[in-house]
């Protein structure tokens, strides 16, 4: 019993937050000053542009390859622990999923969100980017 309840505990404190975000909540999220991190590539942040205070840093290339390493790398310039909480965009909501998924349940982060269905809802509601 005491192995289960100690398996259960850890099993519960392994998983972090991961929260979707309308566009009206990620607003004030960054009135805050919370961290936006856009993880497509270039050729969609010159064609839709990014939300204001964006950080780009490419996740997966066109063809859908990544470098944990590179991209941990340059992420860790902007949100500085596991603490602290960050947003992540993409074009759908897609690969923030999984990115998010992995940087919460893999790496332990504790305050991962996501715009919901990406920048096309944000650019739904007519709001600024910046190219």
């Amino acid at each position: 019993m005491k192995l289960f309840l100690s398996l259960f505990f850890l099993i519960t404190l392994s998983f972090a937050d991961f929260i979707g975000l309308t566009p009206n909540t990620l607003q004030n999220k960054i009135d805050e000053r919370i961290v936006v991190i856009d993880i497509r590539t270039p050729e969609e942040w010159k064609e839709s542009g990014v939300i204001p205070t964006s950080k780009k840093i490419m996740f997966f290339d066109q063809s859908g390859k990544y470098d944990v390493d590179k991209w941990l790398n340059e992420f860790s310039k902007y949100v500085k622990s596991s603490e602290q909480p960050f947003v992540l965009v993409c074009r759908s909501g897609n690969r923030t999923g999984v990115v998010g998924d992995f940087l919460a349940n893999k790496l332990g982060y504790k305050h991962v969100f996501h715009l919901e269905n990406g920048i096309n809802s944000w650019i739904s509601q007519n709001r600024i980017t910046e190219k």
